[in-house]
């Protein structure tokens, strides 16, 4: 993990983020979910957590693109960007500030909501994103397959790395892990952003991996680990019979009567992703109808 004393030598002759923020006329709106990361050091650190593991950057996407402090950063190292931005005053900001990247192809400019446009092919994601949508969007990116560096809230990204048995496990680390190895590599205090959010933040990096388990489908899966997390104080037995509603079990006791003893006594924070993946296929062949 980065201590933050540092920043990047090479990242010099950057655009600086508040005469960004002067020019875009923008002042962020906490009630938009708008927070503009303004310290430079770790602006120019961002990429960094690219280069350390060797992502393929030639066309990295940008959510939330605000008024372009890490776009101005990501094309420095990537053959092209494709920024999406909502607030349409930010995007045609971005468009006249990056008019010759643009002009040369190495940017684009999509006004859209990131959960709702079509997303180009890209080769990695690097974006502060929005807070309120961070896990819709994750989620939205993660089963693509490509290397994912997020600034998200830091308690979010604590969850997305969590070790089973831990206070911050649950279903959001088993849904992370499985599509990749996350790692919380730097925490950032609120006063690195204009307006300061009430929270701390962390940037995580997601590289995409094969998990160390199989599952006959993906989608049945996290079902269940949603399913049992729900009932997270209860017991696995009575997590997979009380929450047939979310699992789209239709014999949730044929589970229960089929599963082993010792996973079904423990609760849902003490099982790792491989024993979810055990429990789950079992309920995949004997808990659903053949119709």
């Amino acid at each position: 993990m980065n201590d933050g004393t540092e920043s990047d030598p090479a990242a010099s002759g950057h655009r600086d983020p508040d005469a960004l923020l002067a020019r875009a006329g923008a002042a962020g709106n906490p009630d938009r979910d708008q927070h503009f990361l303004v310290d430079d050091r770790v602006l120019d650190r961002i990429p960094t957590y690219a280069r350390e593991a060797a992502v393929d950057c030639s066309h990295v996407l940008e959510i939330g693109a605000g008024n372009g402090a890490l776009t101005d950063r990501l094309l420095a190292v990537a053959d092209r960007v494709t920024a999406i931005e909502r607030d349409p005053d930010l995007a045609a900001f971005l468009r006249e500030e990056f008019a010759d990247a643009i002009g040369e192809g190495r940017l684009t400019v999509i006004e859209g909501d990131a959960l709702e446009v079509e997303l180009p092919a890209y080769t990695a994601s690097i974006s502060n994103l929005p807070y309120g949508a961070s896990s819709e969007i994750l989620f939205r990116l993660l089963p693509d397959g490509n290397p994912l560096i997020a600034m998200v809230q830091q308690e979010f990204g604590e969850r997305m790395a969590a070790a089973p048995g831990t206070d911050e496990y649950g279903r959001l680390s088993v849904t992370a892990g499985h599509y990749a190895d996350v790692e919380l590599v730097e925490p950032v205090p609120p006063e690195a952003f204009s307006p300061p959010p009430a929270v701390d933040s962390a940037i995580v990096r997601a590289l995409p991996g094969e998990p160390d388990y199989t599952v006959p489908d993906d989608a049945f899966f996290l079902d269940f680990v949603k399913a049992v997390f729900t009932q997270r104080r209860k017991t696995v037995r009575n997590g997979i019979r009380n929450t047939a509603h979310i699992s789209g079990l239709d014999d949730p006791g044929a589970v229960v009567e089929a599963a082993d003893e010792e996973l079904l006594s423990k609760r849902a924070g003490k099982l790792p992703p491989a024993e979810f993946a055990q429990l789950a296929t079992l309920a995949y062949d004997v808990g659903l109808n053949d119709d």
